[in-house]
């Protein structure tokens, strides 16, 4: 598959949040995209001029955050002919803080890690119980507590205390 953020074909493409807009938005990027969202390399990222224009809103606020972290005039001039629509533009400008995500070993945690749990854990309302030693995969970080994070198990999108989970 293609990276719909860098061009970059024949990649795996790995799910990240897209926090600051609605609360279930990610991309479907690849993971140097992923690794490099906080502290871009201009290099890699060449391609915005092309993939900026992409119909995904989650997409145009990545790109836009993206453009605007890059201290280079090709960058600059790319940002001012970024369109957006109000609901996108407020999206992409409303960048939450960082929050620390800890699992139970004071390990940091950020979108799309893997980790155990330490704990066998019920479940509210859907009746079975997470076990211990149960891997999560592709986890994301609950945006404003820091405390819990969402991930899959047994094909449920749960909340978990990061106090119960170790990473992989």
């Amino acid at each position: 598959m293609t990276c719909p953020l860098c061009a970059t074909p024949d990649t795996p493409l790995i799910t990240t949040a897209v926090p600051g807009g609605p609360a279930d938005a990610s991309a479907d990027i690849c993971g140097i995209c992923a690794d490099l969202l906080g502290n871009p390399n201009p290099d890699h990222f060449r391609a915005l001029a092309s993939t900026m224009w992409s119909e995904d809103p989650a997409i145009q606020v990545l790109a836009a955050r993206t453009l605007a972290q890059i201290a280079e005039p090709w960058a600059n001039d790319l940002a001012d002919q970024l369109y957006l629509d109000d609901d996108t533009r407020t999206w992409a400008e409303n960048v939450p803080d960082q929050t620390e995500h800890k699992d139970s070993n004071g390990q940091p945690l950020v979108s799309g890690d893997t980790v155990v749990l330490i704990k066998d854990l019920p479940v509210k309302g859907a009746g079975f119980t997470a076990k211990r030693g149960t891997a999560v995969h592709k986890i994301s970080l609950v945006q404003d507590n820091p405390a819990h994070i969402e991930g899959r198990v047994e094909g449920q999108r749960i909340v978990i205390l990061t106090e119960f989970v170790k990473k992989r």
